[in-house]
């Protein structure tokens, strides 16, 4: 991803103090620990400190960053007609069946 994309704008900028960890970098990880559903401890270390992804998800999460970069998602792909979750009809890739009825 470029370092001029929408999201960049979206994380938060280091103006004082030590060195942030990346925020890409934590932010991976915190969409790493969702997508598999381990605990925050068993992130692993290329992400950074298990406390630091949980410290930043609880901050963004209070400060509504999480649903600013939805939203700007959806905004971005809305206009190359890409499809919301809410367009999709799966059932037919779900549960394919034979048509005569047969079940192996």
């Amino acid at each position: 991803m470029p370092s001029g994309s929408s999201s960049g704008r979206l994380l938060p900028e280091s103006l004082r103090g030590r060195k942030r960890l990346d925020d890409r970098r934590v932010l991976n990880g915190i969409v790493w620990k969702f997508r598999t559903g381990t605990a925050w401890r068993d992130v692993p270390e290329r992400y950074g400190p298990w406390a630091t992804l949980h410290t930043r998800f609880r901050r963004w999460a209070a400060d509504g960053r999480f649903d600013r970069m939805l939203r700007a998602a959806q905004a971005a792909t809305s206009h190359f007609g890409v499809p919301d979750s809410s367009h999709l009809d799966v059932t037919c890739l779900c549960c394919p069946g034979r048509r005569d009825g047969d079940v192996k």
